[in-house]
């Protein structure tokens, strides 16, 4: 496994009402995505449940060594929008001082705090450099908002707002959960199996008209996503790890990953120059145009020393060099993508990469 003292850390944020289903969504990410995540649980009022829950199933045991990985940090406050200096940035330093052991790191938000501030905090100068932010990832508990509340416990949620003084920017619940859906860039509605088919295809439809365009609606059994959707990343053992080559020459493959979200990849190749601002240009219209739910690789261009990585999911798209320099068997120009989704036509993608590229 390649470690990240190289580059920047994946941050993945995860937001919700309390009892969406987030913690099971971490829990199952550190029991089976074979990944050294650091976890930073935020949830006031059942902080100390979520956080036992999730540290019983660390891939550290409690009596492995001070720098072994897979930390989980509480942070007492309920929000960390109102604490950023106080307390986040201290603890986000701790953690990027074990960058080298960590694949990525996980924030579970409060579910009455706005996610917005708290990913503008990954912009302080303190972190900028040393992390990224590969998603905002919104869980909904699709039982309670098929029969039409936002929260399945609206009096626990309540008593969590009372709480916690510090929640003075505190407006109605579907004002809030308006702010989380518009940050979202990756919407997993919870309690999936709980719900007709009818049900779940009409949630998502109301869900995406509150969505920005390219935000994907995904059902979610007991927590059980692909960890490669939410950070980009794979197993060690995987194919699509950053900081290794792509080895998988198959151009459409499924994954199943033991979860009912079936994805499929396809992997694209451009061989000639391109200009960074055109690739810029076509790849947010590329996830739009299919309902990609990710995109990820390197593109070399010319005259510069390091790859530009490349890293989306919705419709949020991130571009940097690389402060590796050029590996041997690079190219000297060209682009190498792996496309995800649940439905990804590798030729049609293929095609339309091509004539974009070569017209310019």
């Amino acid at each position: 496994m390649t470690p990240f003292s190289a580059g920047r850390v994946p941050v993945t944020v995860v937001t919700g009402f309390l009892g969406a289903g987030k913690s099971t969504l971490l829990r199952q990410l550190l029991i089976s995505s074979g990944l050294r995540l650091a976890v930073l649980v935020n949830e006031f009022g059942e902080v100390g449940i979520d956080g036992e829950l999730i540290r019983s199933c660390r891939v550290c045991p409690e009596d492995s060594p001070e720098d072994s990985p897979a930390p989980v940090v509480e942070l007492a406050n309920g929000c960390l929008c109102c604490t950023v200096q106080d307390e986040f940035l201290p603890t986000m330093q701790l953690l990027l001082e074990r960058a080298h052991q960590l694949d990525g790191i996980v924030v579970e938000t409060s579910g009455l705090a706005l996610p917005v501030p708290l990913v503008q905090a990954f912009q302080w100068p303190e972190i900028r450099t040393r992390t990224r932010v590969t998603g905002v990832v919104t869980v909904v508990d699709g039982e309670a908002l098929a029969q039409g509340s936002v929260v399945g416990d609206p009096a626990a949620l309540e008593a969590q707002r009372l709480a916690d003084p510090s929640l003075d920017h505190l407006n109605d619940l579907e004002s809030l959960f308006a702010d989380q859906l518009e940050a979202a860039d990756l919407v997993l509605l919870s309690r999936a199996d709980r719900l007709e088919m009818s049900v779940l295809e009409s949630l998502k439809s109301r869900l995406a008209d509150q969505l920005r365009p390219g935000v994907a609606v995904l059902p979610m059994e007991r927590g059980q996503v692909p960890a490669a959707l939410l950070f980009g990343l794979e197993r060690p053992d995987g194919d699509h790890h950053p900081g290794h080559h792509e080895h998988d020459h198959d151009d459409h493959h499924h994954h199943h990953d033991h979860t009912h979200v079936a994805m499929q990849s396809a992997v694209l190749h451009w061989p000639g120059p391109l200009q960074r601002e055109a690739l810029e240009r076509l790849l947010p219209q590329l996830i739009q145009d299919h309902q990609l739910l990710r995109l990820k690789g390197r593109a070399w261009l010319p005259g510069k020393p390091h790859p530009l990585q490349i890293q989306a999911v919705g419709p949020r798209l991130e571009c940097w060099f690389d402060p590796v320099t050029r590996a041997d068997g690079d190219p000297d120009q060209g682009l190498q993508l792996v496309a995800l989704g649940l439905d990804v036509p590798a030729q049609t993608l293929q095609e339309q990469l091509q004539q974009a590229l070569i017209q310019g």
